[in-house]
């Protein structure tokens, strides 16, 4: 069953303005998808679209196979979990107090997490292989960590899809590649995932489908192989591209003019 499906779907903003445009695919579940776009291709507001915090304009979302606007809001936070990739909190949480948050679809007004609750916590922690950072405040975390305790509070939603939005942004190679490892093992253990980025790059390494996005509109969608060619990537980027692949994966760098001259 797919995880998730678009058909022709348009949002605007602005009547007349779409900032995505006809927009169809779908994802088979246990998949991991990249939306991939330079800032302002549309791909945060897509995120929104399959969060169900924005409606369609035009077209339809469905959620392993129901149309997404026959799910309640509270049925929708417990499918779907979103990692931003800034989160400001207004008091001072240690790591476990702040994924316990991501455990309020299970819990009444007013109700405080049980045992089951802190549990999912815990379990949550330790698929992002971040338990040994629970008991330290999350404004002592570097921006590595706290991408993960991010992803963290989203997993112990118990989501079966996880969005986030440009995950990768700011971190260093070494955190980069912690959050790859992390993004494979929930694929392995069946979580369907969705990332925005405008890094080629990790798309290869990681994802199986990338949804290239221009401007609010779907260039291709498919495997990074297909959709990773030099002639569509300077049409989406609008700058000169080269395209290596080595050892089976695709890597996308900008090309240099004086370079160009040289080589000439």
């Amino acid at each position: 069953m797919s995880a998730l499906s678009l058909s022709e779907v348009s949002f605007s903003y602005i009547p007349g303005e779409p900032v995505i445009k006809d927009v169809s695919f779908s994802l088979e579940s246990g998949r991991i998808l990249a939306l991939l776009g330079p800032n302002g291709s549309g791909k945060t507001t897509l995120l929104h679209l399959i969060l169900g915090q924005l409606s369609p304009e035009k077209g339809k979302i469905e959620i392993f196979g129901r149309e997404i606007r026959s799910y309640s809001r509270s049925e929708l936070s417990k499918i779907i979990g979103l990692a931003r990739q800034e989160e400001r909190v207004a008091f001072e949480f240690t790591v476990l107090e702040y994924v316990l948050l991501g455990r309020a679809p299970y819990l009444g007004p007013l109700e405080a997490p049980g045992s089951e609750d802190y549990k999912m916590a815990v379990q949550a922690l330790e698929r992002t292989g971040t338990l040994h950072l629970q008991d330290r405040f999350l404004t002592s975390l570097s921006g590595g960590e706290k991408q993960l305790v991010i992803i963290a509070r989203a997993l112990a939603q118990m989501p079966g899809i996880l969005l986030l939005d440009e995950p990768l942004a700011h971190l260093d190679l070494k955190n980069q590649s912690m959050l790859l490892e992390v993004l494979e093992n929930l694929r392995e253990q069946g979580v369907t995932i969705i990332f925005s980025t405008h890094d080629p790059n990790s798309t290869s390494i990681v994802a199986d489908q990338v949804l290239l996005l221009r401007k609010g509109s779907s260039l291709q969608f498919g495997p990074p192989g297909d959709v990773l060619e030099k002639e569509k990537l300077q049409s989406t980027y609008g700058v000169p591209i080269r395209v290596l692949e080595t050892e089976g994966e695709r890597y996308v760098f900008p090309e240099n003019g004086r370079r160009r001259k040289r080589v000439v």
